[in-house]
C-alpha cells in the first residue's frame, strides 16, 4: 500500500521498453516509490512486475500493475478511480505509452490514414486526455512533475535546416511509407506543442513540465530490438536513466524543454 513517504509514480506502456526501464531505474534508487506499471495487457503487466519485483528484491519501492489503454476513455477514467481511491494524488506522470506505426502500412496492416489516426490517438491524444483526467490528483501533490516521451525526430528547426535522417528517396512513385517515419515524427512534433501548452496551463499549479527524448534506443517501437542493435541504438536502460534523472530533480532547471542525456533539444 502507497503511504505519505512513497512519491507515486504512473508510468504508460512499462511493460516493455522505455517505461520497463524507468521502472527499473526507479526501483533502484535510495527513495522510496509507489509505482504504478502502465500495460495494455494486464498479463504482460504482471509478467513484468514480477520480473522487477525479483531483479530488485532489496528495493524500498513498490509496483502494482495498471491496465491502461490510452486511446478509451474507459481505461484512462478507470485508472483516475483507482489512483484517487488510493493514495489520492499523483506526484508524477510519465506519458510514455507510443505507436510508431509505418512499418505496418508497408505490410498492408494498416491504411495509411489509420495508421496517421492511431498514432496521433496515443501518442498525442491519448496522453492529453489522460493527463486532463489526472491533472487533479497531479495538483495534490507537494512536488508534481509532468512527463511526456519525445523522439529526437521531432525537431522543426532542424528539419528545416536539413532533412534528415539521411538522404532524400530517389525521385518517382511510389516510395515506401517505412523510408522514413512522417506520422511518428509529426505526431511527436504536436506531442512538444502539447507539453507546452500544459507547462503554461499549469504554472501557477506548481506542476514541472518537461519532455523528454530518451534517445535512440533499442526497442520494439516501430520495429524490433535485435534489428535496431545491429543498426546501433542503444540500450533502453539509458533511457530509463535519463527519466529517473528527471523525476529526481536533476533537470529541475530545464523545465518546459525537451530534454537529452546531453542537455537540451532544439524544437
Amino acid at each position: 500500500m502507497a503511504t505519505k513517504d512513497h512519491t507515486i509514480v504512473f508510468i504508460t506502456g512499462a511493460n516493455s521498453g522505455v517505461g520497463y526501464e524507468t521502472v527499473r531505474a526507479l526501483l533502484k534508487s535510495s527513495r522510496p516509490y509507489y509505482i504504478y506499471l502502465g500495460s495494455r495487457s494486464i498479463d504482460n503487466g504482471n509478467q513484468a512486475a514480477t520480473t522487477l519485483r525479483d531483479e530488485t528484491p532489496e528495493s524500498s519501492s513498490s509496483i502494482e500493475v495498471i491496465e491502461i489503454d490510452v486511446s478509451s476513455d474507459d481505461y484512462i477514467n478507470a485508472a483516475f478511480e483507482k489512483l484517487n481511491q488510493g493514495p489520492g494524488r499523483l506526484d508524477v506522470l510519465v506519458n510514455n505509452a507510443g505507436h510508431s506505426l509505418e512499418n505496418r502500412v508497408s505490410t498492408g496492416q494498416y491504411t495509411l490514414r489509420e495508421a496517421w489516426n492511431k498514432m496521433y490517438d496515443v501518442n498525442v491524444t491519448g496522453a492529453h486526455i489522460l493527463t486532463s483526467t489526472l491533472a487533479p490528483l497531479l495538483c495534490q501533490s507537494s512536488n508534481p512533475r509532468l512527463l511526456f516521451l519525445s523522439s529526437g525526430l521531432a525537431q522543426l528547426e532542424t528539419l528545416s535546416k536539413g532533412y534528415y535522417p539521411g538522404q532524400p528517396p530517389v525521385a518517382g512513385w511510389p516510395k515506401s511509407a517505412s523510408i522514413s517515419p512522417h506520422g511518428y515524427r509529426a505526431s511527436k512534433t504536436g506531442l512538444n506543442m502539447m507539453m507546452l501548452t500544459w507547462y503554461w496551463t499549469l504554472k501557477n499549479d506548481g506542476v514541472k513540465v518537461w519532455s523528454v527524448n530518451p534517445g535512440w534506443l533499442a526497442t520494439n517501437l516501430g520495429g524490433t530490438r535485435e534489428k535496431l542493435k545491429e543498426l546501433g541504438a542503444g540500450d533502453p536502460a539509458l533511457g530509463g536513466t535519463l527519466i529517473r534523472q528527471v523525476i529526481e530533480g536533476g533537470r529541475d532547471a530545464d523545465v518546459g524543454k525537451v530534454v537529452i542525456s546531453q542537455g537540451i533539444q532544439p524544437f
